[in-house]
């Protein structure tokens, strides 16, 4: 993308925003999703998704109603999620009419559905990147997104994608289903010839939450990351963990240890932003209009039906909540490296029901704790 600054999205990096009236910063990248309806079965689904279309969601007049609210607090980075936002007739309609607001569009999709039509579609929509879903090789992908040939069919998409001259990236979800294969896949990523790989580490939300048994320990948390910071040092392919925030205290440890200032010179983007942004800088717009923090931390801050987007993203307790380090609880609470780490929230969720508790997969206790 050609964003220099700074940013935490899976389709790239914002620019600094300037601090809004009252002290709260505008959104820099907000998801949503666009529908619930989805043609795979993912084993880790944070929606839950499903083939049919779920009651409720936002109709296009909604839609664009919304991308008209948040255009009120900026130009942040919309993705357009799911499920899988193309099985959405109205899509291409949305993704225009942000596009024309002056919004950065993108999409997440599976890429299944990206025929070379769509893919012009895409194009002609003024989306400037797309993320494609692949957890490994092939066996490694059908496997976790439970449709044979699954892996086949995204690479048809993401060739209709290069055919049309769409930018795309990568993301894959990281989990002990496929930890060993990290390096690997970073490899076939570059071969492909992504923009980006970006790395999601599950978060027990949704079908994912039934899986104890791909959950890694803080031990292969911790060398996961480490192996990540090893990678991005000798790729040339813009690497991005996300649901990982340990990855800044890891860097900033590795440097220090090293002897090396972090500088956008030696780190890049790595050195202008941090770990978990939801609700800082980040937030999530379900599919039936709710605002949250992140799509893996189901706790509503309101509902754009019934709120305007400003409102909400300005004054929600949740997002103040998560604003506030030191109101932090735990080790997190009391970690140097809370304000470039943060810990996930959600995962602190899904473990105490509590977001301001300390992140339960992190390994590391600060001084004197």
């Amino acid at each position: 993308m050609d964003y220099k600054n700074e940013g935490n999205c899976p389709h790239g990096h914002g620019a600094a925003m300037p601090q809004a009236e009252g002290g709260v910063r505008p959104p820099r990248i907000l998801a949503w999703e666009t529908t619930g309806a989805c043609n795979l079965k993912c084993k880790h689904c944070r929606g839950s998704s499903t083939e049919d279309v779920s009651e409720g969601e936002l109709s296009t007049a909604e839609a664009k109603k919304l991308l008209d609210d948040i255009r009120e607090t900026g130009t942040p980075i919309i993705i357009l999620s799911g499920g899988e936002p193309l099985m959405r007739e109205d899509i291409f309609e949305i993704a225009r009419y942000g596009t024309d607001l002056g919004f950065r569009m993108t999409l997440a999709t599976n890429g299944v559905p990206v025929t070379e039509e769509v893919a012009h579609k895409i194009k002609d929509a003024g989306i400037q990147r797309v993320s494609i879903s692949l957890d490994g090789r092939e066996k490694t992908h059908d496997a976790f997104r439970m449709i044979p040939n699954c892996f086949n069919d995204s690479m048809k998409g993401i060739e209709n994608l290069k055919k049309a001259g769409v930018e795309f990236q990568i993301n894959t979800t990281v989990s002990k289903f496929n930890l060993h294969e990290i390096e690997d896949v970073h490899n076939f990523t570059k071969e492909i010839g992504a923009a980006a790989h970006h790395f999601f580490f599950l978060v027990p939300t949704g079908r994912g939450a039934e899986l104890t048994e791909f959950e890694i320990t803080p031990e292969e948390y911790e060398v996961a990351l480490e192996l990540l910071h090893d990678l991005s040092r000798k790729t040339d392919l813009q690497i991005r963990p996300t649901c990982a925030p340990h990855y800044f205290r890891i860097l900033r440890q590795r440097a220090k240890k090293e002897g090396i200032e972090i500088t956008p010179k030696t780190h890049g983007l790595d050195a202008m932003t941090k770990g978990c942004l939801g609700g800082i800088s980040f937030g999530f717009i379900s599919r039936n209009g709710d605002v949250n923090p992140c799509g893996y931390l189901p706790v509503s801050a309101g509902n754009v039906r019934q709120q305007s987007f400003k409102d909400i993203w300005e004054n929600a307790k949740v997002f103040n909540d998560l604003r506030n380090y030191d109101a932090y609880k735990g080790k997190c609470g009391a970690c140097e490296y809370k304000t470039v780490c943060g810990g996930c929230r959600a995962r602190a969720y899904s473990e105490t029901g509590d977001y301001m508790e300390e992140e339960p997969l992190c390994s590391y206790y600060p001084e004197g704790y």
